[in-house]
């Protein structure tokens, strides 16, 4: 039934452009004839501006131009009625330029537009909570989760495949502390430290406390997002917490210490990712998409200036702090060695540190496109 109400709906659209075309061909009919008597007037007085267009002349170009745009406009609308919307995640920390700067542009909306679906997006940005969406079907593609939480998930049997890189910064992960008095991880013992579990930020963490043979049960772990974390160390109910991003770039700006960043203990990978039984229903939407994600990387590099304004807008930073903080991501979509090696490697630390309890295959968990 929906497949004739579509149908017969792009019958009548293609209905609506013939009667605007027939339209402009009556026009036409009076425009010769308006034209012949200007031609003769305009011999008359010595051929000038005999070529001009007259007012019905351009009145007729713009309704049959008119009419072709309300047939396509239509039939896009139609056939995102018949195939819905691509929920996309929406995650702009760290500080994720090439998210801010596609949705700015309307890139995905464009390329996914030709397909005949609408676009949604997501602000779900913590890696359990994006994992759990797209097992449930809720998003399409997770455009920007950490390696970590994709390992996490795969682990316990999700259905989940990393189809591209969004980024690695592992100076961007950073460990704050309320004041200097904490300076080693030694020092973190019995501490009540905040952060989204789960996630890089999460790796981090146990990465700095493995290192001089601690654990997590060393320490009081709360689990919380970036913006409550902030506030928790600002109101001083907690004595480190874990930020990325415009949050931890405003947080050394007012004077928080920061115990540690990333280098040396995560590779800070986050990357692109859907279900295998999503690739294997929809291969051309997966392919449509890493093409839009090549061409958000494109117009970054075309319009770097733009790219930055862009960001500074909607993150509220300056401009200035945003060119600051930039060189510190790879935003590289290819998927390379060391890439993999990194991952790698987050398995075999995230099983030692009890983080996940099964073995996760990196190179099957990579979808390679044929």
């Amino acid at each position: 039934m929906k497949k004739r109400v579509i149908a017969w709906m792009l019958a009548a659209a293609m209905a609506c452009v013939s009667l605007a075309g027939c339209g402009g061909q009556n026009s036409d009919t009076g425009t010769k004839a308006a034209a012949e008597d200007k031609t003769t007037a305009g011999e008359a007085s010595g051929g000038e501006d005999t070529d001009a267009e007259t007012p019905d002349d351009k009145g007729a170009e713009a309704e049959e131009a008119g009419g072709a745009s309300a047939q396509k406009d239509m039939t896009a609308s139609i056939l995102a009625e018949e195939n819905g919307t691509i929920s996309v995640t929406y995650v702009k920390s760290p500080l994720n330029v090439p998210s801010i700067v596609e949705k700015d542009q309307e890139i995905f909306a464009k390329r996914f537009g030709e397909l005949g679906y609408g676009i949604s997006y997501s602000d779900l940005t913590t890696g359990p909570e994006q994992t759990q969406a797209l097992a449930s079907g809720d998003i399409q593609f997770l455009y920007a989760v950490g390696a970590t939480s994709v390992i996490l998930a795969a682990s316990n049997e999700a259905d989940i495949k990393i189809i591209s890189t969004y980024s690695r910064s592992p100076r961007a992960f950073k460990l704050f502390g309320k004041d200097d008095s904490i300076q080693s991880p030694e020092d973190l013992r019995g501490k009540k430290v905040a952060g989204p579990k789960g996630t890089i930020l999460h790796e981090l963490l146990v990465a700095y406390l493995a290192g001089v043979g601690m654990t997590e049960e060393d320490i009081e772990f709360v689990s919380m997002g970036i913006p409550d974390s902030q506030a928790a160390l600002a109101g001083g109910s907690v004595d480190a917490v874990l930020l990325a991003g415009p949050t931890a770039y405003n947080m050394e700006k007012d004077g928080f210490p920061v115990i540690t960043d990333g280098t040396g203990l995560t590779e800070a990978t986050i990357v692109v990712a859907t279900s295998g039984a999503y690739i294997d229903s929809h291969p051309d939407e997966v392919k449509a998409f890493l093409e839009a994600q090549k061409q958000v990387l494109d117009s970054i590099q075309a319009d770097e200036e733009a790219a930055m304004e862009a960001t500074a807008k909607e993150t509220g930073l300056t401009v200035d702090a945003v060119k600051e903080m930039y060189p510190m991501y790879d935003f590289n979509m290819e998927i390379n060695d060391s890439d993999i090696e990194a991952m790698k490697k987050t398995v075999v630390f995230m099983k030692e540190n009890g983080m996940i309890e099964n073995d996760v295959d990196i190179e099957s968990l990579i979808w390679k496109a044929e």
